[in-house]
C-alpha cells in the first residue's frame, strides 16, 4: 500500500473526527474555517487512500461481557502454511487479532474472554486445530496505553 502525506487540514481534519465521532461535515467545516466541500473531498480521499480504515464504532469487549485479555502466541507446523490455521482462528468470535510474527512464535493472536475458565474454554478452541503445534499465553492484567493510531498523524 502506498504511504499517502498528510497536510496540516488533514490532520486538523482526523482530529476532529476523532474527537468527536459525531460531528457533522457541516461543523466540522465551520470548526475548520475551510468550505463544507473541500471536508467532504479530504475524507473521501483520506477514507479511498485507506488512511481512514473505518468509520465503524469502536467497541469495548469488557462492555460487550468479555472483560478478560490474552495475548497467544502459536507454534504453527510450517509444511502447512499459516492459511488453514488463521482461516480457523477467523471462525472463534473471542479471537480479535491475528498477526504473522518473527520470533519464538508464528502467529500472535489475541483475544478476549467472559472469565479465566472461559479463557481456558477459548484456548481449548484456539489450539484444536491440527497444524497448531504449541501456544503461550499471557493473560493482560490492564491496559496502560490502548490501540492508538493519532499520534502517527502528527
Amino acid at each position: 500500500m502506498a504511504t499517502h502525506r498528510l497536510d496540516d487540514l488533514d490532520r486538523a481534519i482526523i482530529r476532529t473526527f476523532t474527537d468527536d465521532p459525531h460531528v457533522g461535515v457541516l461543523a466540522a467545516s465551520r470548526q475548520l474555517g475551510v468550505a463544507r466541500g473541500t471536508v467532504t473531498a479530504r475524507l473521501a480521499r483520506l477514507s479511498d487512500s485507506g488512511v481512514i480504515a473505518s468509520w465503524a464504532p469502536h467497541l469495548d469487549p469488557a462492555a460487550l461481557g468479555h472483560p478478560v485479555t490474552a495475548m497467544v502466541t502459536l507454534q504453527i507446523r510450517q509444511v502447512a502454511g499459516h492459511d488453514a490455521v488463521v482461516e480457523h482462528l477467523a471462525g472463534i468470535p473471542q479471537v480479535l487479532e491475528v498477526h504473522t510474527i518473527t520470533g519464538d512464535g508464528d502467529l500472535f493472536v489475541r483475544v478476549v474472554a467472559r472469565s479465566n475458565a472461559d479463557l481456558q474454554d477459548v484456548l481449548d478452541e484456539v489450539t484444536a486445530h491440527e497444524h497448531v503445534v504449541r501456544a503461550s499465553t499471557n493473560i493482560a492484567l490492564a491496559t496502560r496505553i490502548a490501540h492508538r493510531t493519532l499520534p502517527l498523524v502528527g
